[in-house]
């Protein structure tokens, strides 16, 4: 926050009062009501890469979904990374039941995303899109689940560790063949969708996304609506479907949840394991219960 007026300068903004944004995890989010007159949104992104990362995505899809655009980007200093200066959105985020007609919408946002080509399996950055090394999604999630358990190790224990990575071997040898390279999201959840009633007007957070499999955008979907929300389940399905084939998702969710669990402990390993006790003890509880 004290850095903000300074970013706000660097735009030639003036603030009238800023509101942090909630449920935002990894970056500092803010609406700001500029004495000009109106909105804007200042994000400040944990490193420099996600600053660029999130531009890049925002202009590609840009007329495709409803995103927020890029009004301005700072290239940090010492001691900031950088910032992006995004419009607002409308919409509010969902709350309470979803009804189908919303996952609906849901599902065909999604797939939307999901149709949208990229030039490989890969990250964009400063210098443009950087293709992975070796042009295969499975080997990259293979390699980055060996960084990822190595992280979480000291965290779980040997014995839980040990039990992750036979059960990584069994859930990915049953794993249907990847499709993409296409745009992933790697954070599709409510928490980063706006909505207006059963529609969605918004998709935010684009800062970890990327050309990947879409195998990978439909675990915190399965964890927050479908299995929460009756009637959810087949709505979302009839939406994704209405735009692109569905993967087989009683193949692929059990692999991501396990997945993503062992990632959610590497992360709370790297940002701090008393900052963030709630989500690693649910990642960690996660696991347990995967494995029994």
């Amino acid at each position: 926050m004290s850095k903000l007026p300074a970013i706000l300068r660097e735009f030639g903004l003036e603030a009238a009062a800023v509101h942090p944004v909630p449920d935002s995890h990894s970056s500092e989010v803010y609406r700001v009501e500029l004495r000009q007159g109106g909105d804007v949104y200042v994000k400040l992104p944990f490193n420099r890469e996600k600053v660029y990362r999130e531009q890049a995505m925002l202009g590609r899809l840009k007329g495709r979904l409803p995103v927020p655009e890029v009004l301005g980007l700072w290239e940090g200093d010492e001691e900031t990374a950088g910032a992006l200066l995004l419009s607002p959105v409308p919409g509010r985020q969902p709350a309470g039941v979803f009804s189908p007609e919303l996952a609906h919408d849901i599902g065909r946002t999604l797939a939307r995303l999901h149709a949208v080509e990229m030039p490989g399996y890969g990250t964009d950055g400063q210098a443009g899109f950087r293709p992975l090394a070796q042009p295969d999604w499975r080997a990259y999630i293979r390699a980055n689940f060996a960084v990822q358990l190595a992280e979480a190790e000291p965290l779980l224990g040997a014995e839980l560790a040990e039990a992750c990575r036979g059960r990584f071997e069994a859930l990915f040898a049953g794993l249907p063949p990847q499709d993409g390279p296409c745009a992933v999201h790697f954070d599709f959840r409510p928490g980063n969708l706006l909505v207006d009633g059963d529609r969605v007007t918004g998709v935010l957070d684009f800062e970890s996304s990327r050309g990947g499999s879409s195998e990978i955008d439909f675990t915190k979907v399965e964890q927050d609506i479908l299995a929460v929300h009756p009637g959810t389940r087949e709505a979302f399905a009839s939406g994704y479907a209405s735009v692109r084939p569905l993967p087989d998702l009683e193949r692929i969710l059990p692999f991501y949840s396990f997945y993503e669990s062992v990632g959610g402990v590497a992360w709370c390993q790297r940002r701090g394991a008393d900052k963030n006790r709630a989500f690693l003890e649910t990642n960690i509880a996660a696991l347990q219960k995967l494995l029994l």
